[in-house]
């Protein structure tokens, strides 16, 4: 089973921002995502446990870099060209603009895009 990106879905787009996921990918949720520098998902996941993103997620960083806030206190630069595991309990700010692709068990994921699209919509109001 392949896809190509352009086949992909678009699930979210804004200035610099595409996000594309195909769910039921093989049971998870595939992800091919463009944000730009400087976005910081810390307010958009307040209200969900922790304030974090309670999905794991695994992917790679084909091009910038982020930092990965965890709920235990540590923190992490991805950048191009690393493999990465996030276990549930964490934040992301993008310090370089970024392109990644990451796989998700699609009922967290799903939990984690909805809450997240409401407060986009609260913070638009």
């Amino acid at each position: 089973m392949k896809i190509n990106k352009e086949d992909i879905p678009v699930t979210m787009q804004s200035p610099g921002t595409i996000m594309r996921t195909q769910p039921n990918y093989g049971g998870m949720t595939a992800a091919f995502n463009q944000l730009p520098k400087g976005i910081d998902l810390t307010p958009l996941l307040q209200g969900l446990e922790h304030n974090s993103c309670h999905c794991p997620h695994w992917g790679y960083i084909l091009e910038g870099a982020m930092l990965i806030k965890y709920d235990d206190g540590k923190e992490e630069i991805l950048k191009t060209g690393d493999m990465f595991y996030l276990p549930p309990g964490h934040t992301a700010i993008v310090q370089e603009n970024l392109k990644l692709i990451d796989f998700s068990p699609s009922k967290e994921y799903n939990e984690v895009m909805t809450h997240i699209g409401k407060k986009m919509a609260e913070f638009a109001v």
